[in-house]
Formats: structure tokens, C-alpha cells, sequence
């Protein structure tokens, strides 16, 4: 709102950036979904809105069994964890470290890391959301106000993939929690945006940093992962290996 995070150049300036609805329209030579249909959808802007644009691939069915509403809140969420830990190379019995646990990207990448395999290790910063992120399939919980380095070691000897929504503040423990060959995806950036880092500690341990967007990725991108959306969590959430929480925050 306060128009820190412009839009793309091509987007509505309308905020909201998933959405969910009734098809009532359609574009030139664009002959699904049918008329009426329910989808949510991937949109880069104008989600908060009557009626709302949305390119075809970026158009799915909704979760099975979920309503309307809570479909509106869930794709970009489910889009943003499958496409980074995609971007991590997650696998089964690796260790995953993602930051921000109690809110709603931490919340569903625990899950879908859990499916995946993972061990997960999720931090927070209060007693409250340390125990959300357990009740939600975290292996452990780490307050962010200790030392969470060490914490992490003791319990896991360091991660493999670390999801990051702090940015700069967490550069330097993020390449410190480490193991050989880890992977850091970084999403966000609460702490700031310029950190110091040791290249040699990234040397030592052959490490790799990304940085991400999903609302900057071109169309086909986003509908190639829409269609793995629908594919691989939608099932997850039908049989109850992902649930969708109230109280994310």
C-alpha cells in the first residue's frame, strides 16, 4: 500500500495477487475454462477487486473440498513453496530450514517439506508460534531472539536448503547453518537488502545462494508452475498431508 513493492511495469496497480472466482469471460481464441467454472488464479496485480484478469495458464481448479475463500489464499502461497524449494532441490532425508514458521509461507512449506521427506526445522519468535510450528509438522522449533545457529547444529548438524524471508540481517548465520553443498533460497527481505558475505566460507562448503520472485517470473513460468501446483499439492491437500490453517501469522 505504501508502494514499496511496485507492480510490473504491465500489471494492475490494484493490489492482490491471488484470487478465486467464476469464470465469466473470455479473451479472443481463449475457450477455457468454461463459463462458470470455478478457478483461482495467479494474477500480478488487480486480485482486490469485483472482477478480476488473469492469463490462461495462470487459471486452475480449485484445491478438492476447499471453498472458494480459502481457495483465494492458497496458490500463491502453495506456488511460492513448490517453486523455491524446486529452486533448492529439496530431497528426501535432507534437513530444511525455513525461517518465518508461524506465517503462512512457513506454515505450508513445514508441510510440504514433511511430504517431500525432509526433516524440517522451523524458527519463530515466540512460545505460541513455536508451538504452531511443531502442531503443523515441524521436527523442531527454534526461537529466533537464541542462538539459532547452534540450536539447529546441536539438533541436525546444519541444513541443507534454508527458504529465507529475512535477507540481509540472516546472510551471515544463514551461510553459517550450512552443510557441504547447502543451498539457500532467499524470498524475502525483512532484514534488509545489503549483507556481508564471506565467499570463503561459501568456498569451503561449495555452497549456493538464489534469490527469487514469483510476481516477477514471465507468464509461462508461472503457468508451468500453476500446472505443478494442480498436479503434485492439490493431492496433498485432498489426503490431508498438507491442512490449511486458520491461525497462520
Amino acid at each position: 500500500r505504501a508502494g514499496a513493492y511496485p507492480p510490473p511495469p504491465d500489471a494492475s496497480p490494484v493490489l492482490g495477487l491471488e484470487v478465486a472466482g467464476r469464470v465469466v469471460a473470455h479473451g479472443p481464441g481463449v475457450p477455457e475454462p468454461a463459463i462458470g467454472a470455478t478457478v483461482c488464479a495467479l494474477v500480478p496485480g488487480g486480485g482486490y477487486a469485483e472482477f478480476f484478469v488473469a492469463p490462461e495458464g495462470q487459471l486452475i481448479a480449485p484445491p478438492p473440498g476447499v471453498d472458494l475463500v480459502s481457495a483465494g489464499g492458497v496458490l500463491e502461497v502453495a506456488a511460492t513453496v513448490l517453486s523455491n524449494l524446486r529452486e533448492g532441490r529439496l530431497k528426501a532425508g535432507e534437513v530444511f530450514l525455513v525461517h518465518g514458521g508461524a506465517g503462512g509461507i512457513g506454515t505450508f512449506a513445514t508441510q510440504y517439506a514433511k511430504a517431500l521427506g525432509a526433516t524440517v526445522v522451523a524458527t519463530a519468535g515466540s512460545p505460541d508460534k513455536l508451538e504452531h510450528c511443531l502442531a503443523h509438522g515441524a521436527d523442531h522449533a527454534l526461537d529466533y531472539h537464541d542462538d539459532w545457529v547452534a540450536a539447529l547444529k546441536a539438533a541436525t548438524k546444519g541444513a541443507d536448503v534454508i527458504l529465507d524471508i529475512i535477507g540481509a540481517k540472516y546472510l551471515e548465520p544463514n551461510v553459517a547453518s550450512l552443510k557441504k553443498r547447502g543451498r539457500i533460497v532467499v524470498i524475502g527481505l525483512q532484514g534488509g537488502v545489503k549483507g556481508t558475505l564471506n565467499l570463503g566460507a561459501m568456498l569451503s562448503k561449495q555452497a549456493t545462494i538464489t534469490a527469487t520472485s514469483l510476481r516477477f517470473r514471465p507468464a509461462a513460468e508461472k503457468a508451468e508452475i500453476c500446472a505443478a501446483v494442480e498436479a503434485e499439492v492439490w493431492p496433498m491437500l485432498a489426503d490431508g498431508r498438507i491442512r490449511l490453517s486458520p491461525e497462520t501469522r
